[in-house]
């Protein structure tokens, strides 16, 4: 019988490339799901042959019990958002598809929501559901990189990473206004072995993403961007001294004026960038130049066993259209998995510890995204 699958926000940004990636399996019964009917039902139409498919209008904020009760779904991905502006009961969908019995993952990764889905635990335990939250490039993706990269360490010190998206992808508004929301303002992080803060947006590396047998990303210009790995990770590596994690938008002018604007909220110079968020939003999808390419890094400084330092890295490469498709992966993989009956422990969580590297690798296989880990010696 198939996995009846309903994508809240199934025509948008993430949703649609999340539907694409698993349009193809006839196991699935894809519901897309969405204010506009309309839109959902051309969406349906225009995706390639494969799984099932259906049209619902569906309002996050309407009567989603009678919603759930009509669609009758084996698991919700809320790929809607912006999940950093839900509101007085953020976790409504999330309560609703616990209420039925019904799994759900989300791919946010606005921090305190992210961390914040734990308190769903004892409910989602009882109800014998799985609960995920942040099943996309952070907590997810970035975490299996790091397991990886730390593997045979004795001691994890310090962990930077960093995502560089392609010119040309398109990037929604949701994602534009969830940066404007806190650019310039403190973001909570460990720092020289004791919780500190940092700028968001205002503090900056460069970092050259390349693979041996592929043409290097170039040194790109980082910024620190509020994600839960910031939080989530020492939790996990307990000897961690400092992690980071920035966005390397190019082209960098544009990247460069957004940081000028963030260092006047730090300065207290103006109160918030998101009133601008509409005006980035169009820039960024108007000013489009530079290679088609996109990429992403995890970097891990640790000791050895013998207490010798360690550094090692984690790099991706990925060319053309086939970049904006990363966010999706890690709900693609949980629910290949899940066709192939590994199903989600029950209870509520961040995802960090859901998948492997390996779990990622046919959905990179399938597309021209290219992985490596190196190690670079002191």
């Amino acid at each position: 019988m198939p996995l009846t699958l309903l994508i809240l926000g199934g025509y948008g940004t993430f949703g649609g490339r999340l539907a694409r990636l698993l349009a193809n399996e006839p196991r699935l019964n894809l519901v897309l799901a969405g204010r506009s009917r309309a839109k959902a039902e051309a969406f349906c139409t225009a995706l390639p042959p494969g799984a099932g498919r259906a049209a619902l209008a569906l309002d996050r904020d309407g009567d989603l019990d009678a919603a759930l009760a009509a669609a009758a779904p084996d698991m919700v991905i809320d790929a809607s958002g912006p999940f950093q502006a839900y509101g007085e009961r953020p976790y409504r969908v999330a309560e609703a598809c616990v209420a039925r019995g019904i799994d759900y993952l989300d791919l946010a990764d606005g921090t305190g929501f992210v961390i914040g889905i734990s308190a769903l635990d004892a409910a989602a335990r009882a109800a014998g559901v799985s609960v995920l939250s942040g099943v996309s490039s952070v907590p997810a993706l970035s975490g299996a990189a790091v397991r990886r990269l730390a593997r045979g360490m004795a001691e994890v010190r310090t962990i930077r990473g960093g995502i560089a998206p392609s010119p040309h992808a398109r990037v929604g508004l949701n994602v534009v206004r969830a940066l404007a929301s806190y650019a310039g303002r403190p973001v909570a992080l460990a720092r020289d072995g004791r919780a500190g803060e940092g700028g968001a947006l205002t503090e900056t590396l460069r970092y050259e993403i390349g693979l041996p047998g592929h043409v290097s990303l170039g040194p790109r210009l980082f910024s620190l961007v509020d994600v839960p790995d910031l939080q989530l990770f020492p939790g996990e590596w307990p000897g961690l001294c400092s992690v980071w994690f920035g966005a390397g938008p190019t082209p960098e002018p544009f990247h460069r004026a957004f940081i000028a604007l963030a260092w006047l909220v730090r300065l207290g110079l103006i109160p918030t960038l998101e009133p601008l968020a509409g005006l980035f939003h169009a820039a960024v999808n108007v000013f489009a130049w530079g290679a088609h390419r996109g990429g992403m890094f995890m970097e891990v400084d640790g000791l050895a066993p013998d207490g010798r330092s360690l550094r090692r890295s984690w790099r991706l490469i990925a060319e053309g259209d086939d970049g904006p498709f990363i966010p999706a992966m890690a709900a693609e993989a949980i629910v290949r998995r899940r066709l192939q009956g590994l199903r989600p422990a029950p209870g509520a969580r961040p995802a960090i510890r859901e998948l492997e590297l390996d779990d990622f690798a046919p959905a990179f296989a399938r597309r021209r995204i290219f992985t490596g880990v190196l190690d670079h010696p002191e």
